[in-house]
């Protein structure tokens, strides 16, 4: 069952990188969603068999609401918003992956430093979650497009979840709809706002809307 999930975690990774290197926004979205997907199947991999039926119910709801119905609402407000790509990052994307390269080599680091309370299935978890939460800040702070940040803090949501994931194997279900209701309802807001931000101005640049003034 290692195994499996040890391939959980490397494609949470590619995914990440994928985020990092891709200029596409459709590409980045897919990529986010299959994070969600991924992490839906981490929750059962890494139960090795002893997950209730509770449990895995929440998995699979977690995995359609961070894989599909996320998604789904961010293309739309791409849509809407009549962006295609991210144009012009503030760091450029060989840059980005370079530096998703030396995140990972920290959270290797950090993974084999932190002393955890209960040990996980996979020496990965941590090292895996710590990258994802490095990729999803890195988008936010040097991408301009306003749905790009979105991804990120999707990104972000996504690491923190696994490492909840390495450190809390029996989460109440309570706990993770909470997480899942807020996450659900702070980016339908985002989107709401893209939408409308793209309708008022003719673009989602971030550093454009902050140089905004009062006429």
């Amino acid at each position: 069952m290692n195994q499996a999930v040890d391939a959980i975690l490397v494609m949470l990774v590619l995914t990440g990188f994928m985020l990092l290197g891709s200029s596409r926004l459709t590409a980045c979205i897919r990529a986010v969603g299959a994070q969600g997907i991924l992490l839906g199947l981490l929750a059962i991999a890494a139960q090795d068999g002893e997950l209730s039926a509770t449990g895995i119910a929440m998995a699979i709801t977690s995995a359609a609401v961070k894989g599909v119905v996320l998604p789904a609402l961010l293309l739309r407000a791409m849509r809407q918003a009549n962006t295609i790509r991210e144009i012009e990052p503030l760091i450029s994307y060989n840059l980005s992956i370079l530096l998703g390269g030396l995140g990972l080599a920290l959270s290797l680091w950090l993974g084999g430093q932190l002393q955890l309370p209960t040990q996980p299935a996979s020496s990965l978890f941590v090292p895996a979650a710590c990258f994802t939460i490095f990729v999803g800040l890195m988008i936010i702070v040097s991408r301009r497009k306003a749905i790009t940040q979105v991804i990120g803090y999707l990104a972000l949501e996504n690491g923190v979840y696994a490492f909840a994931t390495a450190v809390a194997l029996q989460m109440p279900a309570l706990v993770e709809l909470g997480i899942l209701l807020d996450v659900f309802v702070g980016v339908f807001v985002m989107g709401i706002a893209i939408f409308h931000i793209g309708r008022e101005f003719n673009h989602i640049d971030a550093d454009r809307l902050a140089s905004l003034t009062d006429q």
